[in-house]
């Protein structure tokens, strides 16, 4: 999954079960639909720091602590295996990821605010320009 963070096939588990779409009366015989499940809260292989964020980033999708992805766009089993596992390690790899850097406020120079005020005023000359004069 990254260099820091390693799945062991053996904490996932497939459950496989018949598909709609592609395949014609083939999905209706065949069990190419998957489901890879990873229990995320307690997995040996997640260090605790990570764990917790990803818990958090995570919350929404998972059930009991366990993140559970489903894959069925192709005809064959294989291939939404590999589907899936890689929708799980994308999943699990923004999961992880470190957060952005805070940002510092910074207040505009004073020759933006002066050109910005500049800006105002031609703007509102041209739209006074614009107006009918009283005069007629």
């Amino acid at each position: 999954m990254t260099r820091a963070l390693v799945i062991p096939a053996s904490e996932l588990r497939e459950r496989f079960s018949r598909s709609a779409g592609p395949g014609g009366q083939h999905v209706n015989t065949t069990d190419s639909r998957v489901e890879l499940s990873f229990d995320l809260a307690n997995s040996p292989a997640v260090p605790e720091r990570l764990r917790t964020r990803m818990l958090d980033r995570l919350a929404n999708r998972l059930v009991d602590g366990v993140l559970t992805v489903a894959a069925s766009e192709q005809r064959a089993q294989l291939q939404n295996r590999a589907v899936a596992r890689e929708r799980l390690a994308s999943l699990l790899r923004a999961a992880a990821a470190a957060p952005p850097p805070v940002r510092r406020p910074t207040k505009p120079s004073r020759g933006a605010m002066e050109r910005r005020i500049a800006a105002k005023k031609r703007r509102g000359a041209t739209k006074r320009n614009r107006r009918a004069s009283s005069d007629d």
